[in-house]
C-alpha cells in the first residue's frame, strides 16, 4: 500500500506574533469547538478516499496546536486512528509554544502516542522575544522543554530565528547554545523574512544585511556540526535518526493530505487547498484544486526541492522517474562547482552549505536552463 502523511491545520493562537503571516488568529472556545467538529467530519470524509493508503506521519501545525489543549487534540487523533490505516508507531508531531505546554497537555498527548514535539522558541533573549510579540520568556522555554522530557517526550525539535532586528552573531550563538543545552534532537533555523501586511513590516525594521545574515548562517552550521547534528535540509538539522519524516515528504514530492483552513495537499496526483477562511471550513466548503505553483511542472519542482536537501538529486534516477534528460541541468550546475557552491559525486548533485546560502539564485538559474 502507498504511504501517506496527514497534515492537520490548527489556526488558533493566544495572540498573533508581529512577523507571522500564516493563517492564524485568536479565538474563543466556541469557535475552537466548532472547528474541531469540522475537522473530525473532514477526517471521516477523507478516510473513505484513502483506503489504499497507510498513514505513516501525522503533523499538527498552525497557528499553535498546543493552544487548543490536550483533550481536543486527543479527540482529533483518536478520530485519525479510527478512520485511517495507521502504520505501527507512526511519527506524530504537534507544534507547541512554550507558554501552552503544561502537564495536562503532555499527559493527553502521551495517551494517543504523540512522539514528537516541535517547540517555537525562536530566541533566548527576552528583549528579542518581546520585540517579536512572543508570549514566552527564555526561562519559560527552558522549563517547557524540561517538563516535556519529564513526561517522556525526547524527540523534540526547537525553532530558532536569526537575522532579526538588532541581532548580532553573538546573540544568535547565545540562543543556539542555550537551546543545545536542552539536548533537542532536531533544530529548525530560519532567517526572518518580513512579510507585507504584518505588524513587523509596518515598523519598517532595520535587519542585518545579507553578508551578516550569511555569517550567522555559517556560524549556525558550524556550531551544529560540532555538536553532532546532520544538516539534512537548508533550514533543518537533526541528530542521526531524527530527521522529520513528515517534512521530508514535502521535499521528495511524496503524498500528503492537508485538512483544515488553508491546508494544502499533494494527493492522488493533484494539488489542492482549503480556503483560508475558518467559516468556509466549518460550513463544509470542500478543498479546491490549485494551479501548479509558478508554472513549474512536477519534474522541475522535484529538482527545486531535492536540491534543498543534503541528499541532493541523482541524475539517473531523475531521468528514470520523469523520462526526461537531465543534461540541461547538468550544464547549468557544472559552472557552480569551481565556486564551491555545488558538488557532484557519482551523478548525485548537491549544494554545499555555502551554496545553500545563495540557493534561490542557483535554483532560478538552473531551472531557467530548460527554457
Amino acid at each position: 500500500m502507498n504511504k501517506l502523511g496527514l497534515y492537520i491545520h490548527i489556526p488558533f493562537c493566544a495572540s498573533k506574533c508581529s512577523y507571522c503571516d500564516f493563517y492564524s488568529f485568536a479565538a474563543n472556545d466556541n469557535q475552537i469547538d466548532e472547528y474541531v467538529k469540522a475537522l473530525i467530519k473532514s477526517i471521516n470524509y477523507w478516510s473513505e478516499k484513502c483506503r489504499q493508503y497507510i498513514v505513516d506521519t501525522v503533523y499538527f501545525g498552525g497557528g499553535t496546536p498546543s493552544f487548543i489543549g490536550g483533550q481536543r487534540l486527543v479527540k482529533i487523533i483518536e478520530t485519525i486512528y479510527n478512520s485511517f490505516n495507521i502504520e505501527p508507531n507512526p511519527e506524530i508531531t504537534v507544534e507547541c509554544n512554550p507558554d501552552s505546554i503544561n502537564e495536562d497537555l503532555l499527559l493527553n498527548l502521551k495517551k494517543v502516542n504523540v512522539n514528537r514535539l516541535s517547540i517555537g522558541v525562536q530566541a533566548m533573549q527576552d528583549n528579542i522575544l518581546k520585540s517579536l510579540s512572543r508570549r514566552h520568556t527564555a526561562l519559560q522555554a527552558k522549563q517547557a522543554v524540561k517538563l516535556a522530557k519529564k513526561y517522556g517526550f525526547y524527540n523534540i525539535s526547537l525553532d530558532l530565528m536569526y537575522a532579526l532586528p538588532n541581532q548580532n552573531i553573538d546573540m544568535v550563538l547565545d540562543s543556539l547554545n542555550q537551546m543545545l543545552e536542552l539536548e533537542p534532537t532536531h533544530l529548525s533555523c530560519y532567517a526572518l523574512k518580513v512579510e507585507d501586511g504584518t505588524p513587523l513590516a509596518k515598523q519598517n525594521p532595520i535587519l542585518p544585511d545579507e553578508d551578516i545574515a550569511a555569517d550567522m548562517y555559517n556560524a549556525i552550521c558550524k556550531t551544529l556540526k560540532d555538536n553532532g547534528f546532520e544538516h539534512y535540509e537548508i533550514s533543518n538539522w537533526a541528530k542521526n535518526g531524527y530527521y522529520s519524516k513528515h517534512n521530508s515528504r514535502y521535499w521528495d514530492l511524496s503524498e500528503y493530505l492537508g485538512i483544515g483552513s488553508s491546508a494544502h495537499s499533494l494527493f492522488n496526483g493533484q494539488r489542492f487547498e482549503y480556503s483560508a477562511n475558518i467559516n468556509d471550513f466549518i460550513s463544509g466548503v470542500k478543498a479546491i484544486k490549485e494551479e501548479q505553483v509558478d508554472g513549474f511542472d512536477k519534474a522541475e519542482e522535484f529538482i527545486m526541492l531535492a536540491l534543498r536537501t543534503s541528499k541532493g538529486i541523482n541524475s539517473f534516477e531523475y531521468e528514470q522517474k520523469f523520462n526526461k534528460s537531465f543534461r540541461p541541468f547538468t550544464q547549468a550546475l557544472k559552472k557552480y562547482i569551481s565556486y564551491g557552491l555545488v558538488e557532484n559525486k557519482d551523478n548525485i548533485w548537491t549544494l554545499t552549505e555555502t551554496g545553500f546560502i545563495v540557493s534561490n539564485a542557483i535554483l532560478s538559474d538552473v531551472l531557467s536552463s530548460v527554457e
